[in-house]
């Protein structure tokens, strides 16, 4: 499972084939736009996407945490238009991503729903992986695992792990053919 900026990809691969693949529009850049909006919506406050995204990275979770965290921002007061400073919980961002958290989880549902049974149960045991700059989401893969019954791990070093496999992929180009092929025919 991919969870990139623009979109969040989940696939089932099985002998160096795609066997069951889904893509959603709804992945980092939804999530940051969630943020904008719900502390407009809530502390008539307007923030920008970088500050969005810092809020995602140091406060963003699909579940709550142990410790709620809590962070002070600062942004454009919408009833006077003059800078203001705010304190904003981790509680309240995952109130905020809380709706595209839930589209994601679906999605891997239904991908799960679709995969045949054989690999089903290998996912079972060996568990579904989280890549992506959306993978760093705190507890994310605590709320798939919950919600699927699987093992969810986060990959090592999420942001690089697509990129590389894209790059140890074209080393064997004969390969990337076949699951070119494979993927063609299985979106039809």
């Amino acid at each position: 499972m991919d969870i990139g900026g623009g979109t969040t990809e989940v696939a089932v691969i099985s002998l160096g084939g795609i066997v069951v693949s889904h893509s959603l529009r709804v992945a980092g850049d939804e999530l940051d736009e969630d943020i904008v909006n719900y502390i407009k919506r809530e502390m008539n406050l307007a923030i920008g996407d970088t500050t969005a995204e810092q809020i995602k990275i140091g406060l963003g979770c699909a579940m709550p945490l142990m410790t709620e965290a809590s962070m002070e921002i600062r942004g454009r007061d919408l009833s006077t238009g003059l800078p203001k400073n705010i304190t904003i919980t981790s509680t309240q961002i995952e109130e905020a991503m809380k709706e595209s958290i839930s589209k994601i989880v679906d999605i891997v549902k239904m991908t799960l729903e679709k995969t045949p049974p054989e690999l089903a149960a290998d996912i079972m045991e060996k568990g579904i992986v989280l890549a992506g700059g959306g993978a760093l989401i705190k507890n994310l893969d605590k709320l798939i695992s919950k919600e699927t019954g699987m093992p969810v791990y986060v990959a090592d070093e999420p942001l690089d792990c697509v990129v590389r496999g894209a790059g140890k992929t074209l080393e064997d180009i004969e390969r990337l053919g076949r699951v070119l092929v494979n993927a063609r025919n299985n979106r039809r």
